[in-house]
């Protein structure tokens, strides 16, 4: 099959640093690739991948200090439209930004959502082009939106051998993500503290959340049992994950999917997690860890995970979130968009569906 992946330009795919959309559209990309298909990635010109490569913008955007992507965006997807006959699927990652120059071709489009879809912002968009095919990557993301184009649901999942199942003792606990408000690390620190078992936080400091890091979470850190380390990337992150004894995901806000919980449990590390967004769906309490609604419950799930066996972990995550099996979930929706597109004959405002 000839299949277009249009990533973000924020990052390269997959990303130097910090970037969980690139990186899953990379693993993605060389899946397919593995699996056989001709595949094509539009994304920034650093990007590494077996995939044959349209660069269209030098690097990832974030690196040369770009802000605004959209004029970036809109040329990319340009591009991708006057070559797009060439291809059986195009794939977007880049919200539903090409839902108008692409309408007369909506058969052979379809587009992951990858944010939260709970904020009014983008809703009209998703009622003026009801013909949009769509993915969630939760059933919860898709909540606020039901009524949207969707074709199906797939979970993220990344290649088995990227993490190694570790054994957890560096005795503690592991924070990984963004240092925002909604990912909650002033949970994290009071659970450790409150537990009184070190916590290590990996973690990116965006633009947007510099003076809540420094108002709210700096102070924070002066504890002993505190460590922050910043921003990690894809070689160090399976040793930290690895030989931490669980992770906190202690969000405050409907998570659309949530990778570093996938990505903790291909390490065999347990994830204690607040029950909001996707959560239910990725964790299998008392077996990939234990889904919480308290602090106080989230400190007593610290010693329960320790008791997890690990190799447990390790096998829910082999179970339900390789690549490959993303991939194949992918594929089989390629297959069902391809067999009912034909050579488009109809006009815009006309749909042709599943």
């Amino acid at each position: 099959m000839r299949i277009a992946q249009v990533a973000p330009l924020a990052e390269a795919v997959p990303p130097k640093l910090y970037g969980g959309t690139e990186r899953v559209v990379s693993w993605l990309v060389e899946a397919l690739v593995k699996s056989g298909h001709d595949v094509t990635l539009f994304a920034s010109g650093d990007s590494e991948t077996t995939a044959r490569l349209v660069p269209c913008a030098e690097q990832g955007l974030r690196l040369m200090g770009i802000q605004d992507h959209l004029a970036y965006t809109m040329v990319m997807l340009e591009r991708v439209l006057r070559c797009a006959d060439q291809f059986d699927v195009i794939h977007f990652h880049v919200d539903i930004l090409g839902a108008t120059l692409f309408r007369h071709l909506a058969g052979k489009c379809v587009t992951t959502l990858h944010g939260r879809q709970d904020l009014p912002d983008s809703w009209p968009i998703y009622q003026a082009f009801p013909e949009t095919r769509l993915v969630s990557i939760s059933n919860d993301q898709r909540r606020p939106i039901s009524y949207a184009g969707f074709v199906g649901t797939v979970y993220h999942g990344l290649p088995t051998g990227l993490i190694q199942h570790g054994a957890g003792d560096g005795g503690y606990l592991a924070f990984l993500g963004r240092m925002s408000p909604e990912k909650r690390p002033d949970r994290a620190i009071e659970i450790a503290k409150r537990a009184g078992v070190p916590l290590k936080m990996a973690a990116k400091i965006d633009v947007v959340d510099r003076a809540y890091f420094q108002e709210e979470i700096r102070p924070l850190l002066e504890h002993p049992l505190i460590e922050f380390i910043g921003e990690i990337g894809e070689a160090e992150k399976a040793d930290f994950l690895g030989n931490a004894r669980a992770l906190l995901f202690p969000i405050d806000w409907p998570e659309p999917f949530g990778l570093v919980m996938i990505e903790a449990m291909a390490a065999g590390t347990p994830v204690i997690a607040w029950a909001n967004g996707s959560v239910p769906e990725i964790i299998e309490p008392g077996r990939s860890g234990y889904i919480v609604e308290s602090i106080d419950a989230a400190v007593r799930a610290v010693d329960l995970a320790s008791q997890l066996p690990r190799n447990e972990v390790r096998a829910a995550f082999e179970e339900r979130f390789t690549s490959e099996r993303m991939a194949r979930d992918y594929v089989a929706m390629y297959e069902k968009l391809q067999s009912a597109w034909q050579t488009p004959r109809i006009g815009l405002g006309q749909v042709q569906t599943l």
